[in-house]
């Protein structure tokens, strides 16, 4: 996954909403959006993998992972143009997928404020967060 975008000065507050439209780089196993404080400590780690598939989120605390939540609603394919998004509340994420199917993930680590985000494996059009 070469292609990156990462932002490191987000202000993302609970019950807003990140939308996310690119297309997904050719050739790659998967795309992964992070959300949360940093590389280290992601609330949010949302990972389409197509080799395996499925969805896999999960959260990362002080560089440790936590347990993978899966979802084999599998929507996504190499190249494919996407719109996705992420909104954030105090108790779960709820990610929209491009064909409407929404997914639910824990906010494990609590916070009540975003301000990292990284993209890999999807070329980025336009986001925004309202």
């Amino acid at each position: 996954m070469s292609v990156k975008f990462e932002m490191t000065n987000m202000d993302m507050k609970l019950g807003k909403t990140l939308k996310l439209k690119g297309k997904i780089a050719d050739n790659v196993d998967g795309f992964a959006v992070n959300l949360g404080q940093g590389a280290d400590e992601l609330a949010l780690h949302f990972n389409p993998r197509f080799n395996e598939s499925t969805i896999v989120c999960n959260s990362r605390d002080s560089g440790n992972w936590g347990q993978e939540q899966r979802d084999n609603h599998m929507c996504f394919g190499q190249g494919a143009e996407v719109k996705l998004s992420v909104t954030f509340q105090a108790d779960e994420f709820k990610v929209t997928l491009p064909d409407g199917y929404e997914l639910t993930f824990p906010n494990r680590l609590g916070h009540s404020h975003l301000s990292y985000l990284c993209v890999r494996g999807l070329h980025i059009s336009s986001f925004k967060v309202d």
